[in-house]
């Protein structure tokens, strides 16, 4: 198996995940909401075998039950751009993948689906409905900067990045929800 999904988790700390949720519904429930999440996105990604899932922590010293006995590596410094560059670089066969872990409805199809799509393609991206995407998948020939001059954290966040992937083909799984705000938690049907 070549082909790895790098889960990226901060841990689960009361005041420091989720803050602008916490904003909206209280820190206790965005850690509440947050550790499920998590626990529920392990679950569902860790025991396919289609795929290898390591998580790319932060702190990069963080330890604790949440982390499911998985491989984990830290995310190190920099802007949440250079972090993803920085696990993507660290495969030079297969596919490599990564997504956050504050989204309900990600599913192993979802992750398995990208990495088909890099039969044919160069990247796939899981896109939010917030203008930013949930997935970034690579196979071995890409940018030399997927993530420079991106604007995080808005609806310009997609655009940005396809921009430095301009003349390289890319495909596209489906959209779903991060949850970042108390509007992102109530617009879902259901969450963990």
């Amino acid at each position: 198996m070549t082909d790895t999904v790098y889960v990226f988790a901060r841990a689960p700390r009361l005041g420091t995940v989720k803050r602008r949720l916490a904003a909206g519904i209280g820190a206790v429930a965005a850690l509440r909401f947050y550790r499920a999440t998590l626990a529920a996105t392990l679950r569902r990604l860790a025991p396919d075998r289609r795929f290898r899932t390591v998580l790319a922590i932060t702190p990069d010293i963080a330890r604790g039950p949440w982390r499911q006995g998985l491989p984990a590596v830290g995310q190190g410094r920099g802007d949440l751009g250079a972090r993803m560059a920085r696990a993507i670089a660290r495969h030079r066969r297969g596919g490599v993948a990564v997504v956050g872990a504050d989204i309900p409805e990600l599913r192993a199809n979802d992750i398995a689906a990208a990495f088909r799509l890099l039969r044919g393609k160069r990247a796939a991206f899981g896109p939010a409905e917030d203008g930013g995407y949930w997935l970034v998948a690579c196979g071995p020939r890409r940018p030399p900067h997927p993530f420079a001059r991106v604007r995080w954290s808005g609806p310009h966040a997609l655009a940005d990045t396809l921009a430095n992937f301009s003349g390289r083909s890319v495909g596209f799984v489906r959209t779903l929800r991060d949850v970042d705000t108390a509007a992102d938690l109530r617009a879902l049907p259901r969450w963990p």
